[in-house]
């Protein structure tokens, strides 16, 4: 089974506290930070954005080890787990069951052409977000909105304890 071989988040403090608490995240497919150009099943790379209507920055890069097209499904399940809390991920291509997998865990499966420049399709994004989302993007919105009101949301937190 294929695992994780490494994750980059950025941590930027000059993000404001409650951005992240507010904007989308959105995964993508990629072999070089830049441009969509791998299937979902197979990537190298996801690398993963906060998106606003007015913002998008990157969040964090998950590598995973290499991955053989053949038709096992042992391969998905890391790429799924990847992308939790994520509302869509895009992908040049992705196959049937991997998008019903995905519907499941209400991650939108998202194809686009190869090679599609990530800052362009953020920019599609937010162009979307500022007028008439789609549903996947409403439904991703309210469960954003959802969680910032949840009053259980610090019983993670509250659970694991405080150390100074």
């Amino acid at each position: 089974m294929g695992q994780i071989a490494r994750t980059l988040t950025l941590h930027d403090s000059t993000i404001e506290d409650d951005f992240s608490g507010r904007a989308l995240k959105v995964a993508f497919a990629t072999t070089d930070q830049k441009h969509v150009d791998q299937h979902f099943g197979t990537c190298e790379f996801l690398s993963v954005y906060l998106v606003t209507r007015d913002e998008a920055h990157f969040h964090q890069t998950v590598g995973f080890e290499e991955a053989q097209m053949d038709g096992t499904e042992d391969k998905l399940d890391v790429r799924l787990k990847a992308l939790e809390d994520c509302a869509a991920v895009y992908c040049r291509a992705v196959g049937a069951s991997a998008i019903a997998q995905l519907k499941q865990i209400r991650v939108q499966p998202v194809k686009v052409a190869d090679g599609t420049p990530i800052k362009a399709q953020l920019a599609l994004l937010q162009d979307e977000l500022r007028g008439d989302p789609s549903f996947w993007i409403l439904r991703a919105l309210n469960a954003v909105n959802d969680a910032r009101n949840d009053p259980a949301r610090f019983d993670d937190m509250e659970m694991e304890g405080w150390s100074e």
